[in-house]
């Protein structure tokens, strides 16, 4: 091989290797900060890790917000219309939280199961709602509706994570 070509042929695959390293570590960058959204319904049937950070959104359950006196850690239920959810966050809600209105809350799954969450949001208006909610509650609803039609009620089978709090 001519001495030029092979130092064009050197050029080149240090070129090829240089962008791979630059794409893997681009790709494990990536991967350290990604979040898989879930409903509540796929997060009570064991659908979610519990070793990456996860988000689960739905309608916050009405009457289940509860505050922890002298602290800013409040728990709530999340729902998808099918299942519920405990979630337990320490930190300023946002201004538009509360009680029946679509949230989304980041952070990891521990037992229960239970969402200790570093983030809730809230939608920003009475407009708007996340589609991957809007899919969920979806989703739920027809699956609620399901097992009704098939006879069997919703609360005939009770969901742990609706009947004690974490």
């Amino acid at each position: 091989m001519h001495p030029q070509r092979r130092r064009r042929l050197a050029l080149v695959l240090f070129i090829v290797a240089l962008s791979s390293l630059g794409v893997g570590l681009a790709v494990y960058a990536l991967r350290q900060n990604l979040n898989l959204f879930y409903t509540p319904r796929q997060v009570v049937a064991g659908e979610a890790s519990t070793l990456a950070r996860i988000r689960v959104g739905g309608m916050v359950v009405r009457g289940s917000l509860e505050r922890e006196p002298d602290s800013l850690a409040v728990r709530f239920r999340l729902t998808d219309g099918d299942r519920e959810l405990w979630v337990r966050y320490e930190g300023i809600l946002p201004d538009l939280f509360g009680e029946g209105e679509a949230a989304v809350a980041a952070g990891h799954l521990r037992p229960g199961p239970l969402l200790e969450a570093d983030q809730v949001l809230a939608k920003h208006d009475e407009n708007y709602t996340p589609p991957e909610v809007v899919e969920g509650m979806k989703a739920g609803h027809a699956a609620r509706a399901a097992r009704e039609a098939a006879g069997q009620e919703a609360t005939s089978q009770p969901n742990a994570a609706e009947d004690s709090a974490p």
